[in-house]
């Protein structure tokens, strides 16, 4: 199986700065996006919705924060939205007291917004349209200043199995394109699950009964038997979608339960860019 990396805009993306202080039932993925969209929706309407739904980006692909604008849009409509919960803000920020009709100056200080790691113009379409709605919108991810500390906390390598373990280190690894030493496998690893604890537990934390907590990640961190549902409490009923830009596959069809699928972007050479960037 494939897990996303750097090469094509996926999880680890998130994590390159980290390396640098030394310790990121499918149907045809051919489909049309918004036949995507509507699909989803619609299948998931008529049946019982469930505590969790995880929408995961290709954090390069602009028609995926689309899509996820566009979810957020149709489950508040349909006022089955208990909350947002974002891996693009720090867990302990939320919206929550904030009025629906908070600018989007309130919006970006309550959830202390990082434009410079996440566009706002990408991600502020799908935030203001649940604000606007009364939804509560709250960060999720691993605050920066916890990291270092994480790093060193060996309790994280047992929380998978030993081959699922094994894929996030085989992941570190690519997505890094085999410039981290392999020392920094495991450090960087536990990074990794310990976004996934801290996103699970805020989506957690705002569960009720009849509605669906949207958690929005990179594609990486939302993949059944690797991700964010391997924190969930027991008995916690989740959707796992994923965006899928081009025909190849991004996951294996255990790990998603529903492909989104955008057209290709441009071929880049992450790698080479990486480099570049080491040797400086």
């Amino acid at each position: 199986m494939q897990i996303p990396s750097i090469r094509n805009g996926g999880w680890l993306s998130g994590l390159l700065g980290l390396a640098l202080l030394g310790g990121c039932t499918s149907q045809p993925p051919q489909a049309a996006a918004s036949a995507n969209a509507e699909f989803n929706l619609a299948a998931l309407a008529r049946s019982k919705a469930p505590d969790v739904l995880l929408l995961g980006e290709q954090h390069d692909a602009p028609e995926h924060q689309q899509w996820q604008q566009t979810t957020v849009a149709q489950w508040a409509a349909r006022q089955q939205l208990a909350a947002v919960v974002l891996e693009m803000a720090d867990a302990a920020h939320s919206t929550q007291g904030l009025a629906p009709s908070a600018s989007e100056a309130q919006v970006q200080q309550a959830l202390a917004w990082n434009d410079k790691s996440w566009p706002w113009r990408h991600y502020g379409p799908a935030v203001m349209t649940a604000v606007q709605a009364g939804v509560p919108v709250l960060g999720g991810n691993l605050p920066r200043a916890q990291m270092r500390d994480v790093m060193q906390q060996t309790r994280w390598d047992s929380h998978l199995p030993a081959a699922a373990w094994q894929r996030q280190l085989d992941a570190i690894a690519d997505g890094h394109c085999g410039l981290l030493p392999e020392g920094q496998l495991a450090p960087m690893a536990r990074i990794q699950l310990a976004k996934d604890d801290s996103m699970a537990q805020t989506a957690s934390s705002q569960l009720q009964p009849g509605k669906t907590v949207l958690l929005i990640a990179g594609r990486g961190h939302v993949l059944r038997s690797i991700g964010i549902p391997t924190w969930l409490p027991a008995g916690t009923r989740s959707v796992v979608a994923i965006g899928q830009a081009g025909s190849q596959a991004q996951a294996d069809a255990a790990d998603r339960d529903w492909v989104h699928s955008t057209p290709a972007l441009p071929a880049q050479d992450h790698c080479a860019a990486l480099r570049e960037k080491w040797k400086k």
